[in-house]
């Protein structure tokens, strides 16, 4: 019975290390996406901004 304990004791902790192991991956994964997301964000601002200054803006010829 008491080998059944260890048994059982060893095979936690390997889950809870598993477990860690996951974690650590999946907030690995988040952050390069958020990453990305914000390199991509800060390129298309850029590009819009560029943008509207070659087009310029017609507000002021209406009025």
């Amino acid at each position: 019975m008491r080998h059944i304990a260890w048994i059982l004791l060893v095979f936690h902790l390997n889950g809870c290390a598993v477990v860690a192991v996951a974690d650590a991956a999946v907030t690995v994964a988040s952050t390069a996406v958020s990453v990305t997301a914000t390199a991509v964000e800060t390129t298309v601002d850029v590009a819009a901004a560029g943008v509207d200054a070659v087009v310029g803006d017609d507000e002021d010829e209406d009025e």
